[in-house]
């Protein structure tokens, strides 16, 4: 019997958990909810030192994002208004820009550590036309297996090689 969160997809006929998008978002495997991955980074603030793994680095642009797209329409809607509220949330959406840009340093500089690469490799996006697409690629490949310069794996923290 199939209890829990998969009790839906099972439900609907999905074989697979990854298949229902909605419910990928909310559970993982290893037990930290999808949340929690978003806001490690925010927790770990200019901590840069270690390693990040691509899935920290990737939850944290979705929740910049998810938060990121609905106050500028907000702010874009309230702004033809004689109140000044978009002016207002233009200011606040500026000092959340702000505010982040730190722990966005940051958690890249750790997935450059992940690749066994320096964080100075971060300098690399201010290349004019082709730095963000640089920055892109070296986002999405796989960091080194096993414990590297930086520390140890993050996807296998204790160096445990169970199929090896």
């Amino acid at each position: 019997m199939v209890r829990g969160p998969f009790l839906l997809p099972a439900a609907l006929g999905l074989r697979s958990f990854r298949f229902c998008g909605a419910f990928a978002l909310l559970f993982s495997k290893q037990g930290i909810t999808d949340m929690e991955w978003m806001i490690m980074p925010l927790k770990r603030y200019a901590d840069f030192q270690g390693r990040s793994r691509r899935k920290e680095y990737w939850m944290f642009v979705l929740f910049q994002i998810l938060l990121l797209v609905p106050l500028m329409l907000i702010a874009i809607a309230l702004d033809g208004g004689a109140s000044g509220g978009g002016l207002v949330l233009m200011g606040v959406l500026g000092i959340f820009v702000l505010a982040i840009f730190i722990p966005s340093l940051a958690v890249q500089v750790r997935r450059f550590h992940d690749q066994d690469k320096s964080g100075w490799f971060v300098l690399l996006g201010l290349i004019p036309y082709i730095g963000g697409i640089i920055l892109f690629v070296f986002m999405c490949i796989e960091g080194t297996r096993g414990s590297n310069r930086f520390g140890p794996d993050p996807k296998d923290p204790y160096g445990e090689a169970v199929f090896e």
